[in-house]
């Protein structure tokens, strides 16, 4: 595999919408440039984020697996970055593509749901979320999804991180709620998250351990900072059982998220209750 490597693989022009690198051996980083915005589409998901997470495990596995015959394995080192387009540091992710969700009945199951988990207990090597921008709804379950959160600090523009469904009615998905639990392990943070629909700046995402990280500048600055993180976690790849921990660590979670998701609105629990009364 040659890099930089853009995704879906046979696309051309504006239909790129992921682009893999590999500045250094042991590092690979993922640059989403979906519009604007980037929002997680079907396109994204399966047809850009899924395939290039099977090439930077492929190319790590084959590195670890030359490594063990080496005294100290610093081959099986490796980290993978997450970040918004580079060109802008407006949007790290702005959640779901609202008519993806809405017009396919088996969007979490069958793509939603998998990605997350997958991303949850990426299998090999640690992977660092380079928030760069708002992070919003699933964009910030993206980012819960990867093992360390480094984010602007939104001195020099606005930047949020929020899960807003409360807001317009949209309930979670049971992926949601056990991504949630898993990572965020406070009851009041859960509450705030959840049910108030808080919009935390990056310094009380910080303060509530959300964030690992905060970084004053714009997106090169924020993906130095992930670079330097990385740096620090990637000969924890080497003994080759970084995913295999983190499988045992989330299984209630994993085994929440592989559940059939009920399809359910306010109108359908009203009906519900409504016969119950």
């Amino acid at each position: 595999m040659s890099y930089p490597t853009t995704f879906p693989l046979a696309a051309t022009g504006s239909e790129q919408i992921l682009t893999l690198t590999n500045p250094k051996p042991h590092l690979w980083i993922i640059e989403l440039h979906n519009g604007a915005d980037n929002r997680l589409t079907a396109a994204l998901i399966d047809g850009a984020l899924q395939p290039a997470l099977d090439v930077v495990e492929k190319a790590w596995r084959e590195r670890w697996r030359s490594a063990q015959e080496v005294k100290g394995k610093e081959g099986g080192k490796g980290a993978l970055i997450i970040v918004g387009r580079r060109s802008q540091d407006k949007f790290f992710s702005n959640g779901f593509e609202y008519e993806s969700v809405v017009s396919n009945p088996n969007w979490f199951n069958q793509t939603a749901n998998p990605f997350l988990a997958r991303l949850l207990t990426f299998p090999s090597i640690p992977t660092i979320a380079a928030i760069n921008g708002h992070c919003f709804a699933a964009g910030m379950m993206l980012s819960l999804a990867c093992d360390y959160r480094v984010m602007t600090d939104g001195s020099k523009r606005n930047a949020w991180m929020t899960m807003n469904e409360i807001h317009f009615g949209a309930p979670w998905p049971l992926s949601f709620a056990a991504l949630m639990r898993t990572k965020v392990t406070d009851a009041a943070t859960q509450r705030k998250i959840a049910l108030e629909g808080h919009r935390f700046t990056p310094k009380e995402a910080l303060a509530a351990g959300i964030l690992d990280h905060i970084v004053e500048g714009n997106t090169a600055a924020v993906l130095a900072k992930a670079e330097e993180v990385a740096e620090t976690v990637s000969p924890l790849a080497r003994e080759g059982v970084w995913g295999i921990i983190k499988t045992d660590l989330h299984r209630q979670a994993l085994e929440m998220m592989a559940r059939d998701p009920r399809p359910v609105h306010a109108l359908i629990d009203d009906a519900a209750a409504k016969s119950r009364l």
